[in-house]
């Protein structure tokens, strides 16, 4: 028997303090916390505020036994990915009790580290995972192989992080915290609690900020790997034959030797697949090739080329969420579709690119645009650069030839000039190569700047690096690498000549994916890796949450004096 009374503990607010690190010092969950001080709800703390921290029994036994504490309680080793969260609810106790048990808990939640709990719950709730009293296991670790080549150009150019990815490795809604966002305002948003918010994001102990990207909640899995051992892949290619139109069978022909040297390469390996290939024929045809797909058993498909037939084959699909990888098919139209893996690069991303390394350089120099006939990536670089260099005075031209060096109100003396090209155009390319080349022997300091690579730009190095260019690359092979080489080596031996585009992409489109592929034949679980192939970066991004996967990689050359 005891004799018991309530004891309320009270805190005193200091510098630094929040409703986290509060509760966490006193063993209780934020949730608690604010129930035992409903004039808080907000979680608006000053300075010298007292709240409670404690509704706990102080109790008086009139005669009792000590408890078992070894029979009552065992230990589990911590496995990847848990949290205390995820133990909280696994086995079904509360984070109070939790933190009673560990009082160390924060210090100690590391892969192999030993977590008390209740015996019983481990023996009830916890599966595989028996109760322990072995040294725990060493923690491993995997070394991701690098290599730089020592060249003019810094390309940039990395294998792959595959290495630090894991399989079972799961996806969350999240949401990008904005202005005036707090922590109950997203809560309340999403219908979740303090709790759970900040058992995904333990970040949030060091404050909520502007541009932070918070896990809300769990995804289910968006594709099931349908049966069998083999990896069932379809590529969709546009011969056709069916419809007698020939006008993309070359490309179609190139694309699929590059994709045949990826299969054999890594079935050679021990992937074990399952290839079918389709022709897709053309946009008006392409509906009746869908009837030599069995979606109900089918894991990967690659292709269509056109975006009107990538929306019908996602219809097509909607029921079994295939992976379908998009080579050429770029729209936000597309963007919507979760199951979707687009791999042609946006303008935009480029764009984007040239206003950061802009930036970097910018110091009150005028900045020159050479436009393309549409304007558009230049419209939106100019209005880009305004918002992220102060005072930045931007000057669209049509011409190379318009680019003008500026002159030193102080000295007279002709002064530097930043100058970007937005236009793919090899003439204008090579246009702004000349210009550039010139401004840069009568002034130093010249920054050239451009969205893509033109063929000039290998032709004239040397000259080129004396204006400092920085230029974006993608589908083009590092041709001193041993990776390029060698499959190089292979597709001439296999096809007696040198890849052409298609067949390069080809290449890059299928081992990319192929390589993706977990234990588990789940490929979108592996979407995070950044991967170089043959020619082109694969760095994929979520375009909104339950968005398609689309593709933001490219290389970055620099050329230097």
């Amino acid at each position: 028997m005891f004799l018991a009374v309530s004891a309320q503990k009270t805190h005193t607010v200091i510098k630094g303090d929040n409703p986290y690190n509060i509760s966490k010092k006193y063993g209780i969950t934020v949730d608690e916390l604010l129930k035992l001080n409903p004039k808080f709800k907000d979680g608006k703390l000053s300075i010298g505020d007292v709240v409670t921290v404690k509704s706990e029994k102080s109790a008086a036994p009139k005669k009792s036994t000590p408890a078992n504490t070894s029979a009552q309680t065992g230990k589990i080793v911590l496995q990847p990915k848990q949290t205390v969260y995820g133990i909280t609810k696994q086995y079904r106790i509360t984070e109070t009790e939790l933190r009673k048990l560990n009082p160390d808990l924060d210090a100690h939640m590391k892969i192999g580290e030993e977590i008390t709990l209740p015996l019983d719950s481990i023996k009830k709730y916890g599966g595989t995972q028996a109760p322990v009293s072995a040294p725990r296991p060493a923690e491993v670790t995997s070394e991701v192989e690098s290599a730089n080549n020592k060249t003019k150009i810094d390309s940039g150019n990395e294998r792959s992080s595959s290495n630090n990815t894991s399989d079972s490795q799961d996806e969350y809604a999240t949401y990008t915290v904005e202005q005036g966002d707090t922590v109950f305002s997203i809560v309340n948003k999403f219908g979740i609690t303090i709790d759970e918010l900040v058992a995904l994001n333990p970040e949030l102990s060091r404050g909520l900020k502007a541009g932070m990207i918070l896990k809300i909640k769990k995804l289910d899995a968006a594709y099931v790997k349908k049966n069998g051992d083999a990896l069932s892949v379809v590529l969709m290619l546009p011969f056709g034959y069916s419809s007698n139109e020939t006008q993309y069978r070359s490309m179609a022909m190139d694309f699929l030797t590059g994709a045949k040297l990826a299969i054999e390469r890594n079935a050679s390996n021990g992937q074990k697949l399952d290839i079918k290939i389709v022709d897709s024929g053309n946009e008006a045809s392409f509906k009746s090739s869908l009837t030599q797909i069995n979606p109900n058993n089918t894991d990967l498909i690659i292709g269509p080329f056109f975006k009107s037939n990538v929306i019908d084959l996602l219809d097509f699909t909607r029921t079994q969420k295939i992976p379908v990888v998009a080579p050429f098919a770029n729209s936000p139209e597309l963007y919507n579709y979760s199951n979707l893996i687009i791999v042609e690069t946006n303008d935009q991303t480029y764009a984007d690119k040239m206003v950061e390394e802009v930036k970097t350089v910018y110091s009150d120099q005028k900045i020159y645009i050479v436009a393309d006939s549409k304007k558009e990536n230049a419209n939106y670089l100019k209005a880009n650069l305004e918002k992220a260099v102060k005072n930045a005075n931007v000057i669209v031209v049509n011409s190379a030839a318009d680019i003008q060096l500026d002159q030193n109100m102080m000295t007279g003396q002709s002064a530097p000039v930043i100058a970007i090209l937005a236009s793919d155009n090899d003439n204008i390319g090579e246009a702004f190569s000349t210009r550039m080349i010139a401004l840069s022997k009568e002034v130093q300091g010249m920054r050239a700047f451009s969205m893509y690579a033109v063929p000039s730009f290998e032709k004239k190095v040397d000259e080129l690096s004396q204006a400092n260019l920085v230029y974006l690359m993608d589908r083009k092979i590092n041709a001193e690498g041993s990776f390029e080489k060698e499959i190089l080596a292979a597709y001439k031996a296999k096809y007696c000549k040198t890849p052409g585009k298609y067949a390069i992409i080809g290449f890059d489109v299928v081992n990319d994916m192929l390589t993706r592929e977990n234990k588990k034949g789940e490929i979108l679980k592996q979407m995070n890796k950044v991967q170089t192939q043959l020619a082109t970066k694969f760095e994929f991004v979520k375009s909104k949450t339950n968005g398609a996967y689309v593709n933001t990689g490219f290389r970055v050359i620099r050329l230097v004096p």
